[in-house]
């Protein structure tokens, strides 16, 4: 999809403030319907920016009365770029309403090579389709003139024209992820593996050496982007320090026992913008005494904070900038090498920097493809003890680590097997805060005082939404077409410019 430059027009003005609209077209690299409110005071400046989620589709209702079987295939159709982690969560919520939230070796790693596919097509898709367009076309070594780059050119077939190998390896490793997906769920899309206490199918020979032949191209292909990633953040270290970012807490699961990386399973814990630990290795079957959530007149997504502290200073950052600060280590050799250095740039300390979340990213899919690699050798992929099951429960949830953060499912099931309570907090959900605070901070430092507001100016709110790799669809639950807009107001509340994509 390429982007066009702004259409402008001038709807008149005053002594006091002009007013201008500007229509950008169309929406692009973002998931979701998104909208940009910024208000600015007699001065120009920026006083307060909001980002809004204005649609809703109410998935958590449409579900309730259906069999609880039916979870893990239905709440996938949330998303098809991150349906497996939908996939994986309801499953595990109902391997517990089952009885058979012990899975057997066979299960568990299948589940888990299943998943770190996802994680490995998710991630490559975002970096090389989605953020490199923002990265790759600066014109005088400035992040700035990269994300102000034109607009024709700020795609994906931008970068094809200018980068065709990073283009053909983003196109390469979303294919490889995909048929990881494929060869656990049944399809690449929308796959059907996960089932209340196990799976439905093991992994063949034929299909394990299918995949394991890629395994060496896609290890030096995931090393590439780390360097790319880390690259471009320490060559532009000055301008990407402040560029939406601000001191927060974070949270994540995190491996029971030693606090290793666990995408897949583990316990709840969050730290402070210190290192210092607000939840301390919870099962996260307790999650609602652990997080809440506020709801806000002007936007559709709600808002996730850590109970004990309370919505002003308890939201908190999920996703791969999130879990590399709280994960004591990596368990597999190469990202945890990647992990060291990455953190060395804040000298071990928490990293609150937002354009870090691609750096962190590719040190994940660098993990995600070790540890695709060592499954593979895992001969208990071929067994044939698939199921488990024991005493029956009415209540459960599934958490996993979603390309994008922390995954919550809540179920009730009645007597009949009917689901009566469904409870979903997504990745970008939790992210709603850190994102709105990302958004008024590029605003106050980048929009405020300007007389003219520039497409390149706007691209500017967005690589700071992108850096958190949302989905707002999966937020909301939204339907319908997806513009990013912004409006900006005078002091007294008067919208004096209006610019929309879509």
């Amino acid at each position: 999809m390429t982007e066009t430059p702004p259409t402008v027009t001038t709807a008149g003005s005053s002594p006091a403030s002009r007013t201008r609209r500007y229509t950008i077209n169309p929406v692009t690299r973002i998931e979701g319907h998104g909208k940009v409110t910024i208000l600015l005071d007699e001065n120009d400046e920026v006083v307060e920016a909001r980002m809004h989620i204005i649609e809703f589709r109410g998935f958590e209702r449409f579900i309730l009365g259906r069999p609880y079987w039916e979870m893990p295939v239905i709440v996938q159709r949330l998303c098809g770029i991150c349906p497996v982690s939908h996939h994986l969560a309801a499953a595990k919520a109902m391997d517990r309403i089952v009885g058979g939230e012990q899975l057997t070796p066979t299960a568990e790693k299948i589940r888990r090579l299943m998943h770190l596919g996802q994680i490995f097509q998710s991630h490559a898709l975002h970096f090389f389709h989605l953020a490199s367009p923002d990265l790759l076309f600066g014109v005088d070594g400035t992040a700035a003139s990269a994300f102000a780059a034109p607009a024709a050119q700020r795609n994906v077939l931008g970068v094809a024209a200018r980068y065709p190998e990073l283009a053909v390896q983003g196109v390469m490793m979303r294919k490889f992820g995909q048929e990881v997906i494929q060869a656990t769920a049944g399809k690449k899309i929308h796959g059907t593996g996960a089932i209340p206490g196990g799976v439905n199918k093991n992994l063949l020979i034929a299909e394990r050496d299918a995949l394991r032949q890629h395994v060496p191209q896609m290890l030096a292909w995931a090393r590439g982007a780390v360097k790319i990633a880390r690259d471009f953040t320490m060559e532009h270290l000055v301008e990407l320090l402040p560029f939406g970012s601000f001191d927060s807490n974070h949270l994540s699961l995190v491996r029971e026992g030693d606090g290793a990386l666990d995408l897949y399973h583990g316990v709840l814990r969050a730290v402070d913008k210190d290192g210092h630990r607000l939840v301390n290795d919870v099962d996260y079957q307790r999650y609602l005494e652990v997080v809440s959530e506020e709801v806000r007149s002007w936007s559709y997504m709600k808002f996730p904070f850590i109970r004990t502290i309370g919505p002003e200073k308890g939201w908190y950052r999920v996703g791969p900038l999130a879990r590399l600060n709280t994960c004591a280590f990596i368990p597999t050799p190469e990202a945890e090498a990647a992990r060291r250095e990455y953190l060395a740039l804040t000298h071990g300390r928490p990293n609150n920097i937002t354009m870090c979340y691609h750096w962190a990213r590719m040190v994940e899919l660098l993990h995600a493809i070790e540890g695709i690699r060592d499954l593979l050798e895992d001969s208990d992929l071929q067994g044939d003890d698939l199921l488990t099951h024991g005493p029956r429960r009415e209540e459960a949830v599934g958490v996993i680590e979603a390309p994008r953060g922390t995954l919550f499912h809540h179920y009730r099931v009645s007597r009949n097997d009917e689901v009566t309570l469904c409870n979903l907090i997504v990745s970008t959900t939790n992210n709603n805060e850190p994102m709105n605070r990302a958004v008024a901070r590029v605003a106050r430092d980048h929009l405020g005082g300007k007389p003219e507001i520039t497409e390149g100016l706007l691209n500017h709110l967005e690589v700071a939404i992108r850096a958190y790799d949302p989905c707002l669809s999966c937020a909301t639950h939204a339907m319908g077409r997806m513009p990013l807009q912004v409006e900006i107001r005078d002091g007294t509340g008067r919208v004096v410019a209006t610019a929309a994509r879509g």
